[in-house]
């Protein structure tokens, strides 16, 4: 079984964060890791593909070539990686990502597509859907347990009130929570190993996509201007003089909770 993780690899979160001033948008141009909620979805496909013929290769679209975060999931254990880097790609939104990890998962000829819910630098939850769809492949969300019996994977999918038991045929898009397994530390070995691992590097004209359908110029959305979030104001000290009540209720009916 051939199972594909799409990897994002984000700045570090420890660091300062930083916005393009041009167009507002996340600047990526320094070193990239592994986003942390792919690291649920990298455990989840290696002990999936535990079989002998078995194999997880990972797909991410990041800009300058980067492979810093690919390594990571290489050394936890994935066979290899697709990499699609292009100049064109910078400014795409989901919809426009969401073509160019189609295209390159389709190279990869999965039988299993695993993806985080959302990533933690843009939380649009929107993304992993939107391959399945451009895939003509079955979806299943918020997964809490996967398991793969024959031609379908049977996933119970976490709700507000428990979990639904979902069964799809093969091949499918599946999206799992954080926690959902342990993540493996990687170990000396693997991190060694992960230096020689093949990483495919692709453009926009090698999957076959026309420029205009991504980065800036293909998306649906622009960022016109950034402003900082209001700070807090300070509160209101109530000092209880046998009053305390009356004033808290009335304080409630002016922000109409009461």
């Amino acid at each position: 079984m051939n199972v594909v993780v799409c990897v994002k690899q984000i700045p570090d979160p420890a660091a300062p964060g930083a916005l393009k001033p041009d167009t507002h948008t996340l600047d990526r141009s320094g070193k990239l890791i592994m986003d942390d909620s792919d690291n649920y979805g990298v455990e989840m496909a290696l002990q999936l593909a535990g079989g002998e013929g078995d194999e997880v290769t990972l797909v991410s679209m990041a800009p300058g070539g980067e492979t810093s975060g690919l390594r990571t999931g290489l050394a936890m254990g994935a066979a290899k990686a697709i990499l699609v880097s292009d100049d064109a790609l910078a400014g795409s939104d989901a919809l426009g990502t969401a073509k160019v990890l189609a295209a390159a998962i389709g190279r990869a000829n999965p039988d299993l597509v695993v993806m985080a819910t959302e990533s933690t630098d843009g939380y649009t939850g929107t993304l992993p859907v939107q391959v399945a769809e451009l895939m003509g492949l079955p979806s299943v969300t918020f997964a809490k347990a996967i398991k793969v019996d024959g031609s379908s994977v049977s996933v119970e999918r976490q709700t507000e009130a428990g979990y639904d038991e979902v069964t799809v045929p093969l091949p499918a898009v599946v999206t799992v929570t954080a926690g959902v397994v342990e993540p493996r530390y990687p170990s000396f070995k693997g991190i060694m190993a992960a230096k020689s691992k093949p990483v495919d590097n692709l453009t926009v004209s090698d999957l076959g996509i026309e420029t205009s359908a991504v980065g800036a110029a293909g998306a649906g959305q622009e960022i016109t201007n950034v402003a900082p979030a209001e700070e807090r104001g300070a509160g209101e000290i109530v000092v209880d003089e046998g009053d305390g009540a009356g004033r808290i209720v009335t304080f409630l009916e002016q922000l109409k909770v009461v």
